[in-house]
């Protein structure tokens, strides 16, 4: 973060920079996020320019910043060619500092047509790739809308082994049918294969998704609380056992493997969002700005041809809203928080009293050193112990 926008700076200073690329080749049943399927061929060079433009025109509001870490999102960001992914990484060069060891992540489907890719990537200056794996089983990869095998997915995880110097991949557990036993021996192969770092998501029903209709109807049925439980429980035991514990509720790595991007957004440090969709927290004047730009992809291509950005809200957070937000995303964190900080944010304590009531039921642990962290018995309720300690 900037010098003089956080009254108690716990980590060095990171600003990160957020790319969305808002296309994929289908639309995943269980995807809330914001992503759209075109059928005709995407003017990537006209989205590579209206890129550039909005990068160069968030650039000014900051001044300068070394850039620590660089992440290219979606939709599905491995559909750009390697060129144009150049020309986005350039012009952020051209308007920031990148700092020597900066980390740059794309996000890529496992397709054997994708992992071709993989090496133009690398020339571009991506330096991790975030593999969208979701599951090892085919019959599971088919009710989750993939469109690649598990063989397939294999050997794009082999590609990029062999092409980056860093690498994860996503799997999603918690499935229909799923059972204790088999995820036990799916996520020993997915560690095998992972190497230092693994993203492991529940299976929610988000409202607006195909899987919701299909919830609501009684068609698709997913784990109940216990089933759920015992699932988070064996991802948990399994992932210590192999070396690549938890440092964020639904990451693991091995020590120095975590994504030090999205460590960016959990510790409640500075990024731009760039593209459509895409949100970002931006220091300015002593002030938190949260961002967020135009959602449709071709209307945020005008609106930045037309005026240099995309932007739809820019808000200053209130003490208490980012005192909330750094709660929020903090607690996710395995190293949990400073509450010294949470104090200079809010402008109050938290309430000693919740805190030993948490402590008392096993759902936080203070540390030596005065941070306050979820236990594991805590994560699994994170939304309500974050709610008792902000109420």
């Amino acid at each position: 973060m900037t010098s003089g926008s956080d009254p108690t700076p716990t980590f060095q200073p990171a600003f990160g920079v957020y790319v969305h690329w808002p296309f994929c080749l289908s639309k995943c049943p269980y995807c809330d996020f914001n992503s759209h399927v075109r059928h005709a061929a995407i003017d990537e060079t006209r989205f590579a320019r209206a890129f550039a433009r909005e990068i160069e025109t968030t650039a000014a509001r900051t001044g300068a910043r070394e850039v620590t870490s660089i992440f290219l999102g979606g939709g599905t960001p491995s559909l750009m060619r390697p060129e144009t992914v150049g020309a986005v990484l350039e012009a952020i060069g051209r308007n920031w500092t990148v700092a020597a060891d900066a980390e740059v992540t794309l996000e890529a489907n496992p397709t054997s047509v994708e992992a071709t890719r993989f090496a133009g990537y690398r020339a571009a200056g991506v330096n991790r790739v975030s593999l969208g794996v979701q599951a090892l089983d085919d019959t599971s990869l088919k009710m989750l809308g993939r469109l690649h095998s598990a063989k397939e997915a294999l050997e794009a995880v082999a590609i990029a082994r062999r092409t980056f110097d860093r690498y994860s991949f996503d799997l999603i557990y918690a499935r229909p049918g799923q059972t204790p036993a088999d995820w036990v021996d799916e996520l020993a192969l997915a560690i095998k294969e992972a190497a230092e770092h693994l993203s492991l998501y529940q299976l929610t029903i988000e409202e607006g998704t195909p899987f919701f209709g299909l919830h609501a109807a009684g068609k698709l049925s997913t784990p109940d609380e216990a089933l759920a439980r015992a699932l988070y429980d064996v991802t948990q035991d399994v992932c210590d056992r192999h070396g690549l514990a938890a440092y964020e509720i639904s990451n693991h790595a091995r020590p120095g493997a975590e994504c030090r991007h999205n460590l960016v957004y959990w510790r409640g440090q500075e990024y731009a969002g760039i593209g459509p969709g895409a949100h970002g927290r931006l220091d300015l004047e002593g002030h938190r700005h949260a961002t967020a730009t135009e959602r449709r992809p071709e209307t945020w291509l005008m609106r930045v041809e037309a005026s240099g950005h995309g932007l739809i809200s820019d808000d200053v957070l209130t003490s208490e809203e980012r005192a909330d937000e750094f709660l929020l995303m903090g607690l996710r964190l395995a190293e949990g928080i400073d509450p010294l900080r949470y104090t200079a944010l809010a402008g109050r304590k938290l309430d000693p009293g919740r805190i030993a009531l948490l402590c008392e039921e096993g759902a936080i642990a203070v540390e030596a050193d005065g941070r306050l962290r979820v236990t594991q018995s805590g994560f699994p309720v994170l939304d309500a112990v974050v709610a008792d300690l902000a109420a």
